[in-house]
């Protein structure tokens, strides 16, 4: 039974560890992906993915001028997106939180804490 004002160690929980990753330039996206889960391979954390998700065509109108009515065209690109998710490792996890990545990647990071059942 789980009192809220007990103290109890997160020892017992496991993180996982969400990344999204989201750029206009696929390579250099792929690069960022792939030098991550090779270093999570070499550390041997456990990790899960990558996960491809379908590209987003986003569009952008170009306009002349500042005059609402002066639109000239519109400007489209295509928005990539992996997923990985590293199962405990919270140090691994950390330095990943730490790391330095391309500019042209949009990097998310979210963190689960999981209670393994029956504590």
């Amino acid at each position: 039974m789980f009192f809220p004002s007990q103290s109890y160690s997160t020892e017992s929980m496991t993180f996982v560890t969400r990344l999204s990753f989201q750029s206009g330039d696929r390579e250099a996206l792929d690069e960022t992906v792939t030098d991550l889960k090779e270093m999570l391979r070499r550390k041997g954390a456990k990790c899960k993915g990558p996960h491809t998700h379908p590209s987003d065509r986003v569009r952008v109108p170009l306009h002349g001028d500042l005059a609402p009515d002066s639109r000239v065209d519109t400007w489209g690109y295509e928005v990539y997106r992996r997923e990985l998710e590293i199962h405990g490792s919270d140090e691994i996890a950390r330095q990943v939180g730490h790391r330095e990545f391309h500019d042209a990647v949009h990097v998310e990071i979210e963190v689960d804490q999981k209670t393994p059942m029956g504590t």
